[in-house]
């Protein structure tokens, strides 16, 4: 006799993560002036503010820095927008295209006040990468995720799709790493690492809600249901397994960074930018379940008990 499944257990990858919950003490201000300035676009009408308010993509930003749906062509319009923003940031935009160009630019003119040259050179290399995945990600959705990705495959769009990278420019924003040292294999196995961590509990975390909407085609969980033949319970075990071998890997890279020819000038920025990393894998975590996005009012008792009841 078959039982009908109720809920999941959620893996806590970051049990042992020597990086506690930190929250930047500029948070009620940088909340308070962000949604007063994505407010004054008109871009949403007031349910869609409400609910996208209820993000606090604010949080998000205080916990990892605490020192619409669309079709293919139509993110495509919006990604050429936001990218010809960010390389014009003192340009008007034309009247006509979507509403993100300007929100680019206005974003992209005050960051560049306080940003590296290093950083805002990186930031405008990866975004366009970024932007084309989304718009495979869109793709991937029209076509009702009919062609299955392989798990590698998954993570290789998704690593795009969450903006890892643009976030880790930030994180350089008073910082000059050069290249050699950006490029050195074991800070980029970092970046990995922190990338695939921050992938990992976004799509466990988003499992549910995701799923009950039908749309969990573009989710870890999902992709290695299917590939392994398993089923909830054995895609979120393989899940957290994964996730603790790639923070044990993360930390023994950490342990392994050389020291560089210019000493303690670029060897403290190094210190700095990794604990960046880290401050982002626990911030991410931590908003994940402080949010109402994806566990309603009930996200701190969420974390405590690791069950979830299936929508």
């Amino acid at each position: 006799m078959s039982t009908v499944k109720t809920g999941f257990y959620l893996p806590d990858g970051l049990a042992k993560w020597p990086w506690t919950r930190q929250l930047n003490p500029n948070y009620p201000v940088v909340k308070a002036e962000s949604q007063a300035w994505l407010e004054a676009f008109g871009a949403m009408d007031d349910h869609a503010q409400r609910s996208f308010n209820k993000c606090d993509f604010s949080l998000l930003a205080c916990l990892a820095y605490p020192l619409e749906d669309k079709d293919e062509k139509g993110v495509r319009a919006q990604a050429d927008a936001i990218l010809d923003a960010l390389h014009h940031p003192h340009t008007a935009r034309p009247a006509d295209e979507s509403i993100l160009g300007e929100v680019a630019r206005q974003f992209w003119e005050r960051a560049i006040l306080t940003m590296s040259q290093n950083s805002q050179k990186r930031f405008l290399e990866v975004f366009g990468p970024h932007a084309n995945s989304m718009v495979q990600q869109a793709k991937d959705r029209g076509r009702r995720y009919r062609d299955r990705r392989s798990i590698d495959s998954y993570l290789s769009v998704r690593r795009g799709t969450i903006a890892a990278k643009l976030a880790f420019a930030i994180l350089e924003a008073d910082l000059d790493l050069p290249n050699k040292v950006k490029e050195h294999p074991l800070i980029v196995e970092l970046e990995l690492c922190c990338m695939d961590m921050l992938i990992l509990s976004n799509d466990m975390y988003s499992y549910n809600v995701e799923q009950a909407k039908g749309d969990d085609g573009h989710n870890i969980v999902t992709v290695v249901m299917h590939e392994k033949h398993t089923d909830i319970d054995g895609a979120m075990e393989w899940v957290g397994g994964h996730y603790r071998h790639i923070t044990t890997q993360f930390l023994e890279d950490r342990d392994k960074i050389p020291s560089w020819a210019r000493g303690h000038e670029i060897d403290a920025q190094v210190s700095r930018y990794i604990e960046g990393l880290g401050h982002w894998a626990r911030g991410h975590d931590q908003w994940c379940f402080e949010t109402e996005r994806y566990f309603g009012k009930d996200g701190l008792e969420t974390q405590e008990k690791r069950w979830v009841e299936l929508m």
